[in-house]
């Protein structure tokens, strides 16, 4: 079976979007662009505003890159055939929850095996109970795959944005955890609570504040977004060696 995502020409098109050089407008001369659908997951507990999350992700995606993600993007099971839908799951948490079905655990191995990339965020930013759920959940589903801290040298850092560290609403530890399933990271585990620094209210206002960097950190924690979003869907690209040039320009043009 083909990969559920593996359309060749429209992964195509999502490369060629990698090659912004100039973040803050979209970039149009590279065709058209591919909409893709940011879903949240919903394991029945403790989401947290995981759907407003996605939306300001897209938002931001669309607004920074020549990406067009769908602008009101939907939830999405496990156990579900909607899953395979998106390339990218975001999954966020505050508590711990309930062991998953046999049913989910077989569908989290297939999305991943077909080509799927999760973004797990701790809405807690360091809690014990929706940690110990995760790790138990994805031992359970990849017991020969465990959680690794994910190196500030690796494409993720510069898929887009040139980045040094992780931070979310909260600084958090130095490190982001991953999964790697053959050549890619397949998962990311962050606790720094990145959700809660694109968080708005009904007013568009910011609703959580950032700590203790600011609003410096907030746009830091929105390119680490980005960042994880175009590393989803240029993973077939992302280590080229045609890259090292753009990377080049963009340092240094001090981006």
């Amino acid at each position: 079976m083909p990969g559920v995502f593996g359309v060749r020409w429209g992964r195509l098109l999502l490369v060629l979007a990698c090659f912004s050089v100039s973040p803050a407008h979209r970039a149009a001369a590279f065709g058209d662009a591919t909409a893709v659908e940011i879903v949240s997951l919903d394991v029945g507990i403790g989401t947290n505003g995981a759907r407003n999350i996605a939306e300001r992700l897209a938002w931001e995606v669309r607004k920074r890159s020549s990406v067009e993600p769908i602008l009101e993007p939907g939830r999405a099971r496990l156990d579900k055939a909607s899953i395979f839908r998106s390339p990218f799951v975001y999954w966020r948490g505050s508590e711990e929850f309930p062991p998953l079905s046999d049913e989910a655990i077989e569908g989290l191995r297939k999305y991943i095996h077909r080509g799927g990339f999760i973004l797990i965020d701790d809405a807690t930013a360091g809690g014990k109970g929706f940690d110990r759920a995760v790790r138990r959940e994805l031992l359970r589903a990849f017991p020969a795959l465990p959680l690794k801290p994910v190196s500030t040298n690796h494409t993720i850092y510069r898929s887009f944005y040139l980045l040094r560290r992780p931070v979310g609403r909260v600084q958090g530890p130095a490190f982001l955890e991953g999964i790697t399933y053959g050549d890619r990271i397949a998962v990311v585990y962050s606790r720094h609570d990145l959700g809660g620094a694109l968080q708005r209210d009904k007013l568009g206002a910011w609703s959580q504040a950032v700590v203790p960097g600011g609003e410096g950190q907030r746009e830091l924690a929105i390119r680490l977004g980005v960042n994880l979003v175009l590393y989803a869907l240029c993973t077939d690209y992302k280590d080229d060696q045609v890259h090292a040039p753009f990377i080049m320009r963009r340092r240094g043009a001090g981006r």
